[in-house]
């Protein structure tokens, strides 16, 4: 008798093309609840992140995954009512911002290469003389920064910024933790010294210390998995709130932002995301991971402890598992 091998477990086939079968809301609901469940069980959580003294006494026992899904609805499990800070996961908003305020432009005061330096290096700068590689590591965040508000006044920057994630997510309840903030303040001796170098070059133009203001502030905002994943679906779907709804970016825009995400969103980690995962993602040391399945779904997943690079333990694998289990992929047909 003939072996019907492996083709047996793959898809139909509709001429000669392998044809994925579409996932109910009842199997992406039931994915998600398997995986919240295993990371549940999962002993080695990884270490929270103690430069910032307000994040070291998070509980890393706290796991959270959700999906936004083209008609609005939302999957989630575990920790999902539970808010955290985003850190730099913030940077893909005020990336929106900057780029939909001075579009390409933008370009010339930021790089948008691969930095394979921790996020908060000071060396690449000096070689590239203040420009900084992407504008996801924190001098490239800062500059991003600058650019908003450079019309503003830092506190009207800040409420810009707010005010963009609060349309987003559709939700005003998105706040601030001003002792975060306090945190990041006092002991961002590094950032000081990206911003006042990016100064002496002329990349920065605002002051050193309202730009640092404004941005450490925006490190601090605090979501849910549930807003962030309902506050990223523009990146899903072309720059609209919904597929052929609002829309609040260009599409060009967002592609580039997606781009970016896929080969800078996890810092010198970002190669080893795109490999297992395939997705486009940015991390945040609060444990904060959105990822983006274009056409599909918009991620937002959560667990405090950190990896050896800085990126969720928990939530990096967790999205591995995702893609796995949905076939998700910018690589698939």
């Amino acid at each position: 008798m003939e072996s019907r091998g492996l083709a047996h477990h793959l898809p139909r086939s509709v001429a000669g093309r392998y044809v994925k079968p579409t996932l109910s809301a009842a199997a992406l609901d039931e994915i998600v609840r398997e995986i919240c469940a295993e990371m549940a069980a999962e002993a080695e959580r990884g270490a929270v992140a103690t430069y910032i003294p307000e994040l070291a006494g998070v509980d890393p026992n706290q796991f959270a995954l959700a999906l936004t899904l083209p008609d609005g609805s939302m999957i989630s499990g575990g920790d999902a009512a539970t808010p955290f800070s985003i850190q730099s996961v913030s940077k893909v908003f005020t990336l929106a911002l900057a780029l939909g305020r001075d579009g390409e432009s933008l370009w010339k005061r930021v790089g948008r290469e691969p930095s394979g330096d921790p996020f908060n290096s000071i060396v690449q700068l000096e070689y590239e003389q203040g420009i900084p590689r992407n504008p996801f590591i924190n001098a490239g965040a800062i500059v991003v920064t600058d650019t908003i508000l450079s019309s503003h006044k830092p506190k009207d920057a800040l409420g810009e910024v707010l005010d963009f994630i609060h349309l987003l997510a559709d939700d005003t309840s998105i706040v601030i933790d001003p002792d975060v903030a306090r945190s990041e303040r006092d002991t961002g001796f590094r950032n000081t010294a990206l911003a006042n170098f990016m100064r002496a070059y002329g990349t920065l133009r605002c002051q050193p210390g309202e730009a640092l203001g404004v941005y450490f502030h925006h490190c601090a905002i605090t979501m849910t998995v549930r807003q962030l994943a309902k506050a990223g679906r523009f990146l899903a779907f072309d720059g609209c709130l919904s597929p052929g709804g609002q829309r609040v970016m260009a599409a060009r825009a967002t592609r580039q932002i997606n781009a970016l995400m896929l080969t800078c969103g996890h810092y010198d980690g970002s190669g080893e995301f795109a490999f297992k995962v395939g997705l486009p993602g940015k991390s945040g040391v609060g444990g904060g991971i959105l990822a983006i399945a274009p056409g599909k779904a918009a991620i937002g997943c959560w667990s405090p402890g950190l990896n050896k690079v800085g990126n969720s333990k928990l939530a990096s694998r967790a999205l591995e598992m995702l893609a796995e289990r949905t076939g998700w992929s910018v690589f698939a047909n």
